[in-house]
């Protein structure tokens, strides 16, 4: 079952230690959902309403996101496969996809809650699919800069790397705190950063130069990924010890 509470920040290293506290104070702890700003607009509200009229389940918005995902992956790959492919078409299908996969994140967590439809194993389908979603986004981007040095490795290391925030902030839930969602590097700020270059590689690809621009979001990805994982732990470690 969803449940959800908790107000997390996103480079501030105060307020998630006052929050981890005043929640391990209740009876109950419950497992958090990522604060999104567009939950409380008019126009993500009525797309909620609407989905939730069609009988669109949450758990099949989960599962549309990884859909979303592989197609982003499918057009960045393409360009990397066929060299003659049209990049700016390649990279502008991607971006879009992108945000569907987004919109996806948001609105299935907008239905089962806003609409009622949560179900016992809606914790499943609200995580696993991003574990899917996160790495087929991003290992496309590194075959999409494969023709840089190390351009292909860079996407790994980069969808290791975002699995592992990912593993961070569950194993901080597990261990009977609100879960962590700090930056500089969760998956709104992956997906920002990697749609920011596609735009941009897309723009300078009659110049050639657009497969540096996806190694280098690469590259800032991995760096802030690396951070979020200090920040995440240093905030679990340190709520745990406050907690005796």
């Amino acid at each position: 079952m969803r449940s959800y509470m908790v107000r997390i920040d996103f480079w501030d290293p105060l307020p998630e230690h006052k929050a981890m506290s005043e929640t391990l104070m209740s009876d109950t702890v419950t497992i958090t959902r990522r604060p999104i700003k567009a939950r409380g607009t008019r126009w993500a509200g009525g797309i909620a309403r609407f989905l939730t009229r069609i009988g669109l389940k949450p758990n099949h918005i989960s599962l549309l996101s990884i859909a979303f995902s592989l197609l982003a992956s499918i057009c960045l790959g393409y360009t990397y496969i066929n060299t003659s492919a049209n990049v700016i078409i390649g990279y502008a299908l991607a971006a879009v996809f992108i945000q569907g996969r987004l919109l996806c994140n948001l609105f299935d967590g907008m239905v089962a809650v806003e609409g009622g439809l949560k179900t016992k194993s809606g914790e499943v389908y609200n995580d696993l699919p991003d574990r899917i979603a996160d790495p087929l986004i991003l290992i496309g981007t590194g075959y999409a800069a494969g023709s840089i040095a190390f351009g292909v490795e860079l996407g790994y290391v980069a969808a290791m790397l975002a699995i592992l925030t990912a593993y961070i902030r569950v194993l901080g839930g597990s261990a009977g705190l609100p879960q962590v969602f700090l930056g500089p590097m969760a998956k709104q700020h992956r997906m920002a950063v990697i749609t920011c270059a596609l735009i941009v590689g897309a723009a300078v690809s009659p110049f050639g130069r657009h497969d540096e621009t996806l190694a280098v979001a690469l590259v800032v990805i991995i760096c802030g990924c690396v951070i979020t994982c200090v920040r995440r732990t240093r905030a679990i470690v340190r709520g745990l010890e406050a907690s005796r």
